[in-house]
């Protein structure tokens, strides 16, 4: 049976990325953040078949969050099922958050970082019931290079999502092991598996700072094709990529 060249490099990138950040040990319990979207179906698949190699010895479980009060239609069918395929044990959980009313002389929080917070909030209370000592993002490459660029354009410091983050008021690290794929590898991907889709309906979706950055970082490999790497380089080097 001939090779997926792709395949290949995906689980190359995932590979190195786990070791050269040191993003796994021996007894760890792996908590993802299951989405349903591309990025975190592929990082389940490659957590959960990682789990079987020998060393190091691992245990992985996913989380879904359903915020009853956003009508995202989730087929949780279709991600257990994913996950079962993948020997990755599936928890669905449900909250909900409420929109804060207008106060004088205080900003109102926008209802997408109330939603954040919340969906956050269930995944680090089950991380802790469970036991986990990680929790794991599907976040690729692309993600942490237009996080720093908008940390510098919006808020004047060079700073991103790091790979490995140590928490430092609970017992839990924070990784991402797609850290070094790219967006265009992971949807071609994404395609060829037949990943599943999950429908989305958000009546708070609107085009964000973070999508315009996305099409500034295209202009900039358009100007020159090697910047993404440049600025990994530079968050590399200014020692952004790992926080313990």
């Amino acid at each position: 049976m001939k090779s997926n060249p792709l395949e290949l490099r995906l689980k190359k990138q995932f590979a190195k990325a786990v070791t050269e950040f040191g993003l796994l040990a021996d007894g760890d319990h792996v908590l993802i953040a299951l989405s349903g979207g591309k990025d975190s179906l592929l990082l389940t698949e490659l957590l959960g078949r990682r789990s079987l190699i020998h060393r190091p010895r691992f245990k992985v479980s996913a989380v879904h969050v359903r915020m009853e009060n956003i009508p995202y239609e989730t087929d949780t069918a279709y991600l257990s099922d994913f996950c079962a395929a993948n020997h990755v044990q599936l928890h669905v959980v449900t909250t909900r958050f409420d929109a804060e009313p207008s106060t004088a002389g205080q900003r109102r929080k926008p209802e997408c970082f109330l939603c954040a917070w919340q969906r956050r909030k269930k995944i680090f209370d089950l991380a802790q019931t469970l036991g986990c000592q990680k929790i794991a993002l599907g976040h690729h490459m692309d993600d942490i290079l237009h996080t720093a660029l908008m940390n510098e354009l919006f808020e004047g410091r060079f700073a991103s999502m790091p790979v490995k983050l140590k928490m430092q008021k609970m017992p839990l690290t924070i990784i991402r092991p797609l850290a070094l794929c790219c967006e265009s590898d992971i949807l071609l991907y994404s395609r060829q598996q037949g990943y599943r889709q999950q429908k989305k309906s958000c009546p708070f979706e609107r085009k964000t700072h973070r999508a315009q950055v996305a099409d500034l970082f295209r202009q900039m490999e358009e100007l020159n094709p090697e910047a993404r790497y440049s600025l990994w380089h530079a968050l590399e080097t200014a020692g952004k990529l790992v926080e313990e």
